[in-house]
């Protein structure tokens, strides 16, 4: 792929990478395990295979786009040639966490532990994509005025109608007869919300459910394709890089929110799950410094 296709912006503050459009006609790009320090959206527009993220594996098709957080564990196996592109943002120029409230992706297109990485892209998204990156394009070379702010309002526009397709998307996945998720799983779904800071075990869970641990345990990998134990420490994993993130908490603090006493012990899962220690990954993913 020419250097010329590539749009990148540096961050001129620590030299990392802001913002990045990566157009891609094979899977050099993506064939060996990712754990980057910043968003990825890789729209493939030709070509389909199978994705390896976090716990579980995925088989996507043509005209799906993939999203993944900084530090999630992915790659993808492909058995025909891929095309298409890749957006990379850094949390420093756009962190999905502080701007929830205006984009809504955060556990729906990002962090959403029960459903794969990636949405099917409509005729309508395609046409509003295309636009988009056109238009990220033309500002990445042309430096001016207000120059990020702009960029930020187009990749506002990509999120939000990823965010809206794979909503509707999943709404209609659940009108579908037999694609239902038992209701234990719903009950399962909210357990893990209210107690994943104090209950870390699987057992924990068929307890509060009143269900056998074998009989949870299989419900979980024919629905999410995870074991419930990958699940709690997803959920434990995605709460503590946000707060590394938008606190200035300590390590300490932050392990001790979430039920671990031992602060070692939590830095030694954290790193098995993300790969890097909290303080690199507060390090390098960046500190949003907000107001605590």
């Amino acid at each position: 792929m020419s250097s010329q296709n590539v749009f990148t912006l540096i961050n001129p503050q620590n030299g990392n990478l802001a913002f990045k459009i990566l157009p891609f006609d094979d899977n050099s790009h993506f064939d060996h395990l990712q754990r980057n320090n910043y968003y990825s959206l890789i729209w493939v527009t030709k070509g389909k295979g199978k994705v390896k993220a976090d716990f579980a594996e995925h088989h996507f098709e043509e005209n799906s786009l993939l999203a993944f957080s900084p530090y999630q564990p992915f790659m993808l196996c492909v058995n025909e040639s891929i095309e298409g592109i890749a957006i990379h943002f850094h949390p420093d120029f756009y962190c999905i966490h502080m701007h929830q409230k205006e984009v809504s992706c955060n556990g729906v297109l990002f962090n959403n532990i029960y459903q794969p990485p990636y949405v099917q892209v409509t005729e309508q998204a395609e046409q509003t994509f295309k636009m988009v990156i056109e238009q990220m394009k033309a500002e990445i070379q042309n430096a001016e005025l207000a120059q990020y702010e702009l960029l930020i309002s187009y990749l506002k526009i990509f999120l939000i109608t990823a965010s809206r397709l794979k909503t509707e998307q999943l709404e209609e996945m659940k009108s579908v007869p037999d694609s239902k998720e038992p209701l234990i799983l719903q009950n399962l779904k909210d357990a893990i919300e209210l107690n994943f800071k104090t209950k870390h075990s699987a057992g924990n869970y068929a307890d509060l459910l009143n269900i056998s641990p074998k009989a949870l345990a299989k419900l979980s990998k024919n629905y999410f394709n995870k074991t419930l134990t990958d699940l709690i420490s997803e959920r434990i994993i995605i709460e503590a890089k946000r707060e590394l993130y938008l606190t200035n908490k300590t390590v300490k603090e932050i392990a001790y929110e979430l039920g671990y006493d031992d602060e070692h012990y939590f830095s030694r899962f954290f790193k098995t799950n993300a790969d890097v220690s909290p303080q690199m990954y507060r390090e390098t993913v960046g500190f949003g410094k907000m107001d605590t």
